[in-house]
């Protein structure tokens, strides 16, 4: 065992020691020669409040960066910074600007290296940063609320008709199921995609969500499987774990719509925070039926309803929280990629539910199965055109 870890271990060393005598040489200084520094900031959050503007910014770029000026309206500024001293690659620094901002008003902000390189930053619209308070936390959670409990426990109620169908209405409602599903696949993806160009370029934006989405959607079918092979064959049980894998899917999707709200309302974009509680609060309803549909064939009581409508709709109140309070593009685009990883198994795990034994050309031909795909699509496209 002692030699196979030394083989291991020895091609590592030898890595190790390459990268410090490739970092501790000059070969890049002599290749580089007398060029300019490459600098690169990144704002990552803006705050307003009684005290002026605060901004956070990240050195994204290779080289140390030193911030000599600070102009906000074409006009040059006093501020202070921590830490004073130059930001070297990924480091981050808190810049204080004692600037009478004016609500509502459009103001431009403008960082000068010491190299005379410039960094712009527009704040459309000028309205205080919610403030961790008992006041903003209960308005969140209503918001949440309002958004994702009370739209996918009202969608729940289909459950009862679920109860009647027969085959062919159970094949369209598993398949219009799968319809809505993979159009939040495709929503959230685009989300997280579009939150990945906001993300400094250093952390990968793309293959970050890429990964974290693969990761999740492993994470979930595993899950599926332990939580189904402890029940055996007991088919009951395989549809009530269908049903928590819907939920836990939607819980997260809905988990980044609470960040997409959250964040409007911190970045002082009121009127889209307010589109966007409407849109998906008419979105989500189709959601509860997608939760319920893989148990019409199985007797279920109110309780475990109550606990999925929860488990899908509770995390938008954690997501506006985290979105309205300290939002970070970063983590936006991991929690955004765990939402499409766990939806995307749960659509494979409900087509294969739909499918069962037939071959998939008589799947595919099933008007029941095409009726329910369209429709699906069709619904959720209807509903969010109200998100814009």
């Amino acid at each position: 065992m002692s030699s196979r870890w030394l083989l291991a271990i020895v091609p590592l060393i030898l890595l190790a020691g390459l990268l410090w005598l490739i970092v501790g040489s000059d070969v890049t200084d002599a290749i580089r020669g007398d060029a300019p520094p490459v600098e690169e900031l990144v704002f990552e959050r803006v705050k307003l409040g009684d005290d002026g503007i605060e901004l956070t910014v990240m050195n994204d770029g290779p080289d140390p960066v030193t911030i000599a000026q600070v102009m906000v309206d074409e006009a040059y500024w006093n501020f202070t910074m921590r830490p004073t001293e130059p930001l070297g690659h990924l480091g981050r620094a808190v810049i204080d600007l004692p600037y009478p901002w004016v609500d509502g008003e459009v103001h431009e902000i403008v960082l000068i290296t010491a190299t005379g390189v410039t960094f712009a930053h527009e704040i459309e619209v000028a309205i205080a940063t919610p403030e961790p308070s008992l006041r903003f936390f209960g308005l969140f959670a209503l918001i949440g609320l309002y958004v994702g409990v009370l739209p996918v426990a009202i969608g729940l109620l289909w459950y009862p008709l679920m109860r009647k169908l027969g085959q062919v209405g159970y094949d369209f409602v598993l398949a219009l199921t799968v319809g809505l599903l993979a159009f939040l696949l495709i929503d959230t993806t685009h989300e997280g995609l579009e939150a990945a160009g906001s993300v400094a370029e250093s952390f990968q934006g793309v293959s970050l969500f890429v990964i974290v989405g693969l990761l999740a959607y492993l994470g979930i079918e595993g899950l599926g499987a332990w939580l189904k092979g402890a029940g055996g064959d007991d088919r009951p049980r395989g549809a009530w774990v269908s049903a928590l894998l819907v939920a836990i899917g939607i819980g997260l999707h809905n988990f980044g719509e609470g960040l997409a709200i959250g964040a409007a309302f911190a970045l002082g974009e009121v009127a889209l925070g307010g589109l966007l509680i409407l849109g998906f609060t008419l979105h989500n309803t189709t959601e509860g039926l997608a939760i319920v549909a893989p148990l019409a064939k199985t007797p279920t009581g109110i309780g475990r309803l109550l606990w999925l409508g929860l488990i899908a709709g509770a995390p938008t109140i954690l997501g506006a929280w985290i979105g309205g309070f300290v939002y970070s593009p970063f983590w936006s685009v991991v929690f955004l990629a765990i939402g499409a990883g766990a939806i995307a198994q749960v659509v494979v795990q409900i087509t294969r539910s739909v499918a069962g034994e037939r071959p998939i050309s008589t799947f595919l031909r099933s008007r029941a199965v095409v009726g329910g795909l369209l429709t699906g699509f069709s619904v959720m496209y209807l509903t969010g055109m109200w998100v814009g």
